[in-house]
């Protein structure tokens, strides 16, 4: 399926350089199969107990295993952070590749974030996610991972609009980086606001939803320099 210029071979994002992508791709490693089912009963154990009210030892406790092999795996709650976060940006690398490869990349992004922001099963996970960025205050090392996390998902709709207006790559940022970061900052703060025992305030989500359409569409209506 051809999109202008642009074919389905040409759709797989690029590579950023490293002084775009953070730190990110040097921090983490290839995480093993135990590690990842280590991090998948923390993670839990976080929605449980939340982020501040989970203990080292709460966790270890929840994989089944000592205090002591558990820091082998993850030595204090930024790495458990920073592990979250890679394998949440595996995740999302692979909507936006779909995204790309589809016949039409706008209305898959806009499908996307929809499907996001009004999803039931996510609200225990934003409300995890709230207390880790209130945690970025006041842990550097968490903020860091947060924002690198923010850089990368902005690239990507960035990258997305840019394939679409049939923008070169290197200029995506650039050209479209602001409606990006908008975008991430909008779903942010809807989803920081996402709690499981209050009801969804449907008349709110219908707003969001319409403002990040019209970002998506303002995007495309306008021209390099305007």
């Amino acid at each position: 399926m051809a999109h202008g210029l642009l074919t389905t071979d040409d759709m797989a994002f690029p590579e950023r350089p490293a002084h775009e992508r953070g730190s990110m791709d040097r921090d983490v490693v290839e995480a093993t199969p135990r590690a990842d089912a280590i991090l998948t009963l923390a993670r839990n154990a976080f929605v449980e107990k939340g982020f501040d009210g989970a203990s080292m030892r709460d966790l270890a406790r929840a994989a089944d295993m000592s205090v002591g092999n558990f820091y082998r795996y993850f030595p204090s709650k930024a790495a458990l952070v920073e592990a979250l976060i890679a394998r949440d940006l595996a995740e999302v690398e692979e909507t936006f590749q779909a995204i790309a490869a589809s016949a039409d990349p706008m209305a898959a992004l806009k499908a996307a974030l929809r499907e996001r922001l009004m999803s039931e099963d996510c609200k225990a996970e934003d409300a995890l996610w709230a207390e880790i960025i209130a945690t970025g205050a006041r842990k550097p090392e968490v903020a860091g991972a947060l924002r690198r996390m923010e850089e990368r998902i902005v690239g990507r709709i960035s990258d997305v609009l840019a394939l679409v207006h049939q923008v070169p790559a290197d200029q995506a940022l650039g050209r479209f980086g602001a409606h990006g970061r908008l975008i991430f900052l909008i779903m942010h703060g809807a989803m920081s606001n996402n709690h499981a025992d209050q009801p969804s305030d449907h008349d709110l989500t219908a707003l969001i939803l319409r403002t990040i359409d019209w970002l998506v569409d303002d995007a495309l209506i306008r021209r390099p320099g305007d």
